[in-house]
């Protein structure tokens, strides 16, 4: 047996993570500024971590049921309905998973038959085209373009729709453009689910972290709650990245059969986090203000900056990152990360490690200090004078 054929196909075929040599170079340099990284840089807050901490003296170290533990769920349930406006079944219809990301896999893994096409847009996260693959699915990329802010549209998923199309797989606000559909696109996909009889993944883990605009869930929209899986997470909004959690809302079928993946392959979400996840939803809402009016502040001065030294960017609408197009400077986008980063010790990701509609921009999160985004558009600046000159 030869080493290759020790691995199965579908996954010796993938590629690494276009964003991982980045954040394994950072990780070996302690002067690197990084606005590379989507992590928030607040720390959780005091009054959920004193919830894990609480829950660790009470002994809660066992075990939650399979679904996610019962008081989390009803959280989860109060929450969804007041904040994106749909009621579901604690019982019956909200898993809890480890983050977004096993929410994503199972319930592609969940509703994919092989062979079956789902649509999703690009730029996008990094994992959403291996997360089909792995499924077994066809992933039918859909360009969103810097001219429209990079929305998307019904007209340009008509283009993409064909008799074998299972599922519409959605991220808005977007990670990494920063773009988030108005009521009139919201409204307008769904109706093309409808029509197509599509089932819908909608990951909105940045929901609350919109600026000048109301986030519209797609869940909100009459008929769209029985053919949507709507995913949601603690790690952006309340900083809580390193506890896991993410839960996914689904029809009861759907999230019966997602629940029995769960099972076998995780068996229940850390029991810490679910605790500390219920806290936040609960009493979370200042501290997720307050973080978002943080964020706002850092991004009117990094498209600010960008304006200043003559590079193109879009104001993003949610989440927290920049996405400006350097393709002009007569360099990759790949050789300005690695440059920028030996040069001038500042981390950025190269757009086209979020698909091939991302070649020529960058990845910049506003997830830092603002001494430290102050610092990186400084040396940006002298970096694209250098390239102009």
């Amino acid at each position: 047996m030869n080493s290759k054929s020790r691995v199965a196909e579908r996954v010796r075929n993938l590629p690494f993570s276009g964003i991982r040599k980045f954040f394994d170079i950072v990780a070996q340099r302690k002067d690197v500024i990084s606005l590379g990284v989507g992590e928030p840089d607040f720390d959780t807050p005091w009054t959920v971590r004193e919830a894990a901490v609480y829950s660790l003296e009470r002994g809660a170290t066992h075990y939650t049921s399979n679904r996610g533990d019962p008081g989390l769920r009803q959280a989860i349930a109060r929450y969804v309905a007041r904040q994106f406006g749909e009621e579901y079944d604690w019982k019956t219809e909200i898993l809890v998973t480890v983050g977004v990301s096993e929410a994503i896999d199972i319930a592609l893994r969940t509703i994919i038959n092989p062979g079956d096409e789902v649509i999703y847009h690009e730029p996008c996260f990094v994992s959403y085209r291996p997360s089909i693959i792995l499924a077994g699915g066809v992933p039918v990329c859909v360009e969103t373009r810097r001219e429209d802010e990079f929305r998307l549209t019904r007209p340009m998923l008509e283009k993409a729709v064909t008799p074998k199309t299972r599922a519409l797989m959605l991220n808005f606000p977007c990670n990494p453009t920063g773009a988030v559909l108005a009521r009139k696109d919201v409204e307008e996909i769904s109706n093309f689910c409808i029509q197509h009889d599509l089932l819908l993944l909608t990951d909105e883990i940045y929901a609350e972290l919109t600026y000048d605009s109301q986030h519209i869930s797609f869940v909100s929209i009459p008929g769209m709650k029985e053919r949507t899986i709507f995913m949601h997470g603690m790690s952006k909004a309340w900083a809580m990245t390193g506890f896991r959690i993410g839960y996914a809302c689904a029809p009861a079928d759907i999230s019966e059969n997602m629940m029995k993946l769960h099972q076998y392959a995780i068996m229940s979400a850390p029991t810490t986090g679910q605790k500390a996840a219920a806290e936040a939803l609960e009493r979370g809402d200042a501290a997720v203000a307050a973080m978002r009016a943080e964020y706002n502040r850092r991004r009117n001065y990094l498209i600010a900056a960008f304006n200043e030294m003559g590079v193109q960017c879009h104001t993003p609408a949610g989440a927290f990152y920049a996405f400006p197009y350097i393709g002009d400077l007569g360099i990759s986008a790949e050789d300005f990360a690695m440059r920028f980063l030996e040069e001038k010790g500042v981390a950025v990701v190269p757009g086209d490690a979020f698909g091939k509609s991302g070649a020529g921009f960058l990845r910049c999160a506003y997830a830092t200090s603002m001494d430290n985004i102050r610092e990186a558009m400084r040396r940006m600046a002298e970096f694209v004078a250098q390239l102009r000159a």
